[in-house]
């Protein structure tokens, strides 16, 4: 059984310390590809150092909404220029965060910034990875308002390959009709560990609802450990129980969600194709 991890932090400290062995683990697991999203210019290039010393290892570049002290003209065009290795996938992790933003002013500054991103990505022809967070955690507010128009915006003006596969709405934590106007405009939906958490049958019945040929799934790791494994760090290994609980809403096995999933992968991504 063949699966993809579409976004693990794996340049992150918790992994200091064996990350060698937490990459080697996914891969003997069965994972073929692991793709590692960078929060700034720092995390972007070790992604892609990532990316070159392990085959499996694929990076994506960017600046994070709460990363945005350090978007600068200079460290964007730093970015700009890891964007051209080869293993760089996509564009990411951008987008709108506003449960730690509050301030007007660094809200605008986010969507300014998501903007200039998008146009990057259209530039290069790559899909982009796209973090939303509304205030208090709500399943719906003004994080997914703008996010929606901003995006809706961007993708009308695409062509070709991007604008049938323009990206993907990471972690997704918001309402059904959101993940249907993400999906009207394209957007894959990412599922992380939450689905498997007890009280979360709300986003299992938006699940349910999502076509599995739109969904990737995604350990966002060393955060949001799944069930049996909460308590502990999250890393690549564990996208099997995200897998299962996937399988188990949409009543297939766990070896058609891995093929349905991996396939998925690699038509959004196209691994450096």
């Amino acid at each position: 059984m063949q699966l993809t991890d579409t976004h693990c932090h794996l340049d992150y400290h918790k992994f200091n310390s064996d990350r060698a062995e937490v990459i080697q683990r996914a891969v003997d697991s069965g994972l073929i590809r692991l793709l590692v999203p960078g929060l700034q210019h720092r995390s972007s290039q070790d992604a892609v150092l990532l990316a070159e010393s392990n085959p499996s290892v694929y990076a994506a570049v960017g600046f994070h909404p709460t990363d945005l002290e350090e978007f600068s003209e200079n460290n964007f065009k730093e970015v700009k220029e890891l964007a051209k290795h080869a293993k760089v996938v996509a564009v990411g992790e951008i987008g709108i965060d506003y449960y730690w933003v509050k301030e007007n002013e660094k809200r605008a500054l986010q969507r300014e910034a998501l903007k200039q991103q998008l146009q990057f990505a259209k530039e290069i022809n790559k899909p982009v990875i796209l973090h939303m967070r509304e205030e208090n955690d709500a399943w719906f507010g003004e994080a997914s308002v703008d996010l929606l128009r901003i995006l809706e915006e961007w993708q009308s003006g695409l062509q070709g390959a991007l604008a049938e596969k323009p990206g993907v709405l990471h972690s997704f934590n918001g309402t059904l009709e959101t993940a249907q106007k993400a999906l009207a405009l394209n957007f894959y939906i990412g599922i992380t560990g939450p689905v498997t958490y007890k009280n979360a049958e709300k986003k299992r019945e938006i699940v349910k609802q999502l076509p599995l040929d739109m969904i990737l799934i995604e350990t966002d790791s060393p955060f949001l450990s799944p069930i049996p494994v909460r308590e502990k760090r999250n890393e690549p290994y564990f996208i099997r129980h995200i897998a299962d609980k996937i399988a188990e809403i949409h009543s297939k096995s766990p070896a058609e969600i891995a093929q349905i999933t991996t396939a998925n992968a690699e038509r959004l991504f196209a691994w450096g194709d």
